[in-house]
């Protein structure tokens, strides 16, 4: 009877899924890819002027134009770090004496409790965060951002100082309303005031030499702006995923602002940390901004 050949060995063991997980690089954002070799357009004005131009006639002509900007810079978040990257770019315009990396801003947040992903849902830790990562006045504006309080924020842009807004971001990264399932943060550097006609005086605000409706803050004295007089308001925002500035109607972020409630249910029941104050979103982010102040002024 002839010997039945031994069985051949069996195949090795698959590798270990951390291994596997570790050779495949981790995919990129929709809005990371886009950004990606890009670079921002530079300058207070240049590309309010190219926005301004692709929009122009959906501007009044019965009204005198004003835009007041101080370029922020650009930084494309990576995670959940959208109010962390509107603050990074925010310290760049009060001129710190030293700037911190968004690295360091998170490690600070979550040393001090303010955070635990990257997420802040909360106004009043955002505000004492930017006191502690520039050193500067800070002023956590709530009851929305009309009423008693546009004066307040339309100054504080004229002037070239910094806002954090949060609101809901639409898939193009304009204001929605999701009731802050999609709550999310910019900061605001500019404004493009509406004025009744006889308001702008050219020898205090010049035209503009290619758009010459439009009269430019360069160097004025905001205290010379009539802004009681503003009829319609835009406001020039930044956001961590987009390396563009963005045009806004004031009443459409102001109502977004407004309605944050509540996280978003999927977001919830993740299993992943997050933190919230007592009152969750509602009580941390609606009808709130950050003003943020230099530290001269």
């Amino acid at each position: 009877m002839s010997e039945v050949p031994p069985l051949p060995p069996p195949p090795p063991p698959p590798a270990p899924a951390t291994a596997l997980a570790s050779s495949v690089p981790s995919k990129k954002k929709l809005y990371q890819a886009i950004a990606e070799g890009k670079a921002p357009v530079e300058g207070d004005f240049e590309e309010a002027r190219l926005l301004l131009t692709k929009r122009e006639s959906s501007f009044r002509k019965d009204l005198e134009w004003v835009l007041c900007n101080k370029y922020v810079p650009s930084l494309i978040q990576d995670g959940p770090k959208c109010g962390l990257v509107a603050l990074w770019m925010a310290t760049h315009l009060l001129k710190p004496v030293k700037t911190m990396s968004v690295e360091k801003v998170l490690q600070t947040a979550l040393g001090k409790g303010y955070t635990a992903q990257g997420e802040m849902f909360s106004a009043g830790d955002m505000a004492l965060l930017a006191e502690e990562v520039c050193g500067c006045r800070v002023q956590r504006l709530s009851g929305g951002m009309m009423g008693g309080n546009v004066a307040l924020v339309l100054k504080h842009l004229a002037e070239g100082r910094p806002i954090l807004i949060p609101y809901d971001e639409d898939f193009n990264h304009e204001p929605c309303l999701r009731q802050g399932h999609k709550a999310h943060w910019a900061v605001a550097s500019g404004v493009l005031l509406g004025l009744v006609q006889g308001s702008v005086t050219s020898k205090l605000f010049p035209t503009d030499p290619t758009l010459p409706w439009l009269h430019l803050s360069e160097g004025s004295a905001p205290a010379e702006l009539p802004l009681d007089a503003a009829e319609e308001v835009y406001i020039l925002a930044k956001q961590g995923k987009s390396l563009r500035y963005q045009l806004w109607k004031l009443e459409t972020v102001a109502q977004s602002n407004a309605q944050l409630k509540e996280m978003d249910p999927q977001r919830a029941s993740d299993g992943t940390h997050y933190v919230l104050p007592p009152g969750g979103v509602e009580e941390g982010l609606a009808g709130q901004v950050v003003l943020l102040y230099s530290q001269t002024n």
